[in-house]
């Protein structure tokens, strides 16, 4: 019996607050008239935009999304060069010492390398 009791203190509370929360406005929002704008379902007949807005909405995201793909290849091409040649310089350095460690060429030609490259 008091489970009986417990369960529709539940569903009755459960209900009132469904009740309560629910927007009765809701419903009669679009109902009324502005003037001579007609508010609400079917305010783009007559003179609306009709399929071409659709087309135009779809253009128009597509043409977003492009140019936020190439912003962003834009950006890590422009991060990335400057790593690359950074890099190239600096291992190209390390191949020259690494040759007049090794004795393969002299030191003047060292010198003039090295000027040519820094």
């Amino acid at each position: 019996m008091n489970l009986v009791k417990s369960k529709m203190f539940g569903f009755s509370t459960a209900l009132f607050l469904l009740i309560l929360l629910y927007p009765w406005n809701m419903a009669h929002a679009q109902g009324g008239r502005y003037g001579d704008w007609h508010m609400g379902p079917g305010m783009m007949q007559g003179w609306g935009m009709g399929w071409f807005g659709g087309i135009f909405m779809i253009v128009f995201w597509i043409l977003i999304l492009v140019g936020l793909v190439l912003v962003i290849k834009w950006l890590i091409q422009t991060t990335s060069r400057g790593k690359v040649e950074g890099n190239t310089g600096s291992r190209a350095m390390e191949i020259l010492k690494e040759r007049y460690a090794r004795g393969e060429i002299d030191k003047a030609e060292f010198e003039e390398k090295k000027k040519y490259l820094t």
